[in-house]
C-alpha cells in the first residue's frame, strides 16, 4: 500500500490572538499556509471553511490548544519546507508567541495515498507518542536519521 506522512503539531498561544504581542505570529500564518500549499510534496491541510486556518478549531480535549494537521508526500518533503523555506524563519520566534509544552507537541504517522486524518485521530497519535514513546506507528524527527535540515537544525 502507498502512503503518505500525516503531521500534527499543536501549541498553547501565550497571547489572545488580537493581541499586538501575537501579532508577527499572526500577520505571517496566511503566507506561510500559502506556501505550505505551493511545496512540493504538499497534500493536504486541515482548515476552517471561514478564515482558511485551523486557529478557530477547537481541540475537544483542550480548546486553549491550536492544532496544525497536514498531510505531506513524504517526511523529506515536509522537512523541506519546515526547515529550508521562510517557515523556519517563523519556527524559530515560537517562543515569543507560545508556551514551551512539557509534553511532545509534535507527532508523524503513515496514512494511505488520498486519506485526510481527523483532528480526532491526530490527538490520539499524540497521545499515542506521548504515553508510548516513538514507534513505527507513530514517530517524530529524531526518527528519521536520514534527514538533513532537521538535523542541522537541531545542532545549531
Amino acid at each position: 500500500m502507498e502512503t503518505h506522512i500525516a503531521e500534527l503539531n499543536v501549541a498553547y498561544p501565550k497571547y489572545d490572538v488580537t493581541d499586538r504581542r501575537f501579532a508577527g505570529f499572526v500577520n505571517n500564518l496566511e503566507r506561510i499556509n500559502a506556501l505550505a500549499e505551493r511545496s512540493p510534496g504538499f497534500v493536504w491541510r486541515l482548515k476552517d471553511d471561514v478564515a482558511g486556518n485551523a486557529m478557530d478549531l477547537q481541540v475537544d480535549e483542550d480548546p486553549a490548544l491550536i492544532p496544525n494537521l497536514s498531510v505531506w508526500e513524504s517526511v523529506e518533503d515536509l522537512e523541506r519546507f519546515a526547515f529550508g523555506t521562510v517557515h523556519a524563519q517563523i519556527y524559530k520566534l515560537r517562543e515569543n508567541w507560545f508556551t514551551p509544552m512539557q509534553e511532545r507537541h509534535f507527532v508523524m504517522w503513515r496514512v494511505p495515498v488520498g486519506y485526510q486524518p481527523t483532528l480526532e485521530e491526530a490527538m490520539a497519535k499524540l497521545a499515542q507518542i506521548n504515553a508510548d514513546g516513538p514507534s513505527d506507528d507513530v514517530f517524530g524527527w529524531e526518527a528519521m536519521t536520514n534527514l538533513k535540515l532537521w538535523m542541522e537544525k537541531r545542532c545549531a
